[in-house]
């Protein structure tokens, strides 16, 4: 039996994949079930299986070919089967990229104004610290990185202040910047014997460079400084340092791009905040950690396990608009916001409302490393009815998230922080966490919201719940 396996679509938005890796080879045996390749989508690397067994008898696309959503990718059949109407039925896969290295796009300076300019900037017109040794050190135009030799161009500077031998200046003083006086320091140059451009007859980087550039000078500097010609007005010289670049955007980032605006656009949001005691839920958190054999809760896990239980109350707000109609759903399936360096992804935590404490906190764990390590399955990546975002561990205290649609809310969790609170009448320390929801109102109303929240808070707050 010939089995197609095609490009599958492994999320709402994918719309092409990437063959990332073949882990079987053409003339390897088969069994259903088996991971075959690694696909990359717009969200994440993802393992396929294999839906029928036989022998791989050909891939057609290449690792490193992106196709659309639908395409056959590879043949599985019987070695004796006849494959060729298949194949010929097929799109022609495109060629793997070829890996350029080329950099980024980066912006070219602005070009240096031309009225009134005296000129080609010198070489050593610019400075900066070597990051290695902090010593001052020209840059040239070109690199825009720092060049250990002196000044290239300093004998080829026909007029200026030049440099001078060491003369006590009057009175002790010299005028000078910082930077003047330590590229002065750096290079040996006397700034006594300079003529300061700056306010005030201040010597500034400018003169110092320009002293350089000249070379040393005869005895007389005290004439030169005299007879020194009037400075021609200032202009900004022309810079190496490029002002911006553009990164291409990730599939990932542009993934983002293009749906957030589809829900912070046309979703009405509104948000509901409250703020939880999470005294006894610290304790609790604390016990079931010093037992041995048990895997580590965090206080996410908590609040993963109360969401799914108040969901299970609230079904309005464990619900999607689906065209004229709104889709409650019967399970708990959350989606757990995970930061990696190319974006945001949510992985499906499913059936929470069933699974003790315990055993989510241990999918979570593994839920998360595999989503950052790029291993998650295909049923992982979608079917969410709900979603937190959990960013107390970067010490936010409370903010708000946007709708992962077709969702119809998230609830976004700040850090746990220890503040002066009135306990019976009485001030006291305890420990507070805020709670945001954002809500679909096409969905759900206000009030539906927080009812939603206030059974959230109540659980966190009667932590022994969260165990029967």
């Amino acid at each position: 039996m010939i089995t197609k396996v095609v490009m599958p679509k492994l999320s709402d938005a994918m719309e092409t994949g990437k063959v990332i890796k073949w882990l079987k080879r053409e003339g390897d045996n088969i069994k259903g079930g088996d991971i075959i390749a690694e696909i990359e989508t717009d969200k994440a690397n993802v393992e396929i299986e294999a839906f029928g067994a036989g022998v791989l008898r050909k891939v057609i696309v290449d690792e490193g070919g992106q196709v659309p959503v639908g395409d056959l990718i590879a043949v599985i059949a019987d070695p004796a089967e006849n494959i060729d109407s298949v194949l010929a039925a097929a799109p022609k896969a495109p060629a793997a990229p070829a890996v350029t290295g080329a950099p980024p796009d980066v912006a070219k300076p602005a070009a240096a104004p031309t009225q009134g300019a005296p000129g080609p900037v010198p070489a050593t017109e610019t400075y900066k610290s070597a990051p290695e040794t902090g010593k001052v050190v020209p840059m040239t135009p070109e690199s825009g990185r720092p060049q250990p030799a002196a000044p290239a161009a300093a004998a080829a500077a026909p007029t200026g202040p030049r440099l001078v031998a060491s003369v006590p200046a009057p009175g002790g003083r010299v005028k000078a910047s910082p930077l003047a006086k330590k590229i002065a320091a750096q290079s040996g140059v006397d700034l006594a014997g300079l003529h300061g451009s700056g306010p005030g007859g201040r010597i500034v980087r400018r003169d110092v460079e320009e002293a350089l550039a000249a070379g040393p000078a005869p005895a007389a500097a005290p004439a030169a400084r005299a007879a020194a010609p009037a400075r021609a007005p200032f202009v900004v010289p022309a810079r190496s340092d490029a002002e911006y670049e553009d990164v291409p955007l990730t599939p990932m980032r542009a993934t983002i791009a293009k749906r957030m605006p589809l829900s912070k656009g046309p979703v009405p949001h509104f948000y509901v905040t409250s703020e939880v005691a999470m005294d006894r839920a610290a304790e609790l958190r604390t016990e079931l950690n010093a037992l041995e054999g048990s895997p580590k809760v965090s206080v996410n896990d908590l609040v993963i396990r109360a969401c799914a239980l108040a969901l299970m109350r609230h079904p309005g707000v464990n619900a999607t608009l689906q065209g004229q109609a709104v889709r409650m759903y019967h399970r708990a399936h959350i989606g757990l916001a995970v930061a990696l360096e190319a974006g945001l992804i949510t992985p499906v935590l499913r059936d929470c409302d069933v699974k003790p404490l315990v055993q989510i906190a241990a999918e979570a764990r593994d839920l998360a490393e595999r989503a950052r390590a790029g291993k998650l399955r295909a049923s992982e990546l979608s079917g969410a009815t709900f979603s937190i975002s959990n960013l107390g561990m970067f010490d936010v205290e409370e903010f708000s998230a946007i709708i992962n649609p077709p969702e119809g809310a998230i609830l976004a969790v700040g850090s746990m922080l220890e503040k002066p609170v009135v306990v019976d009448g009485a001030l006291a320390v305890g420990r507070r966490m805020k709670m945001t929801i954002s809500c679909d109102h096409r969905v759900m109303d206000g009030a539906m919201g927080a009812r939603f929240l206030q059974d959230v808070k109540r659980l966190l707050e009667e932590p022994l719940r969260l165990l029967v």
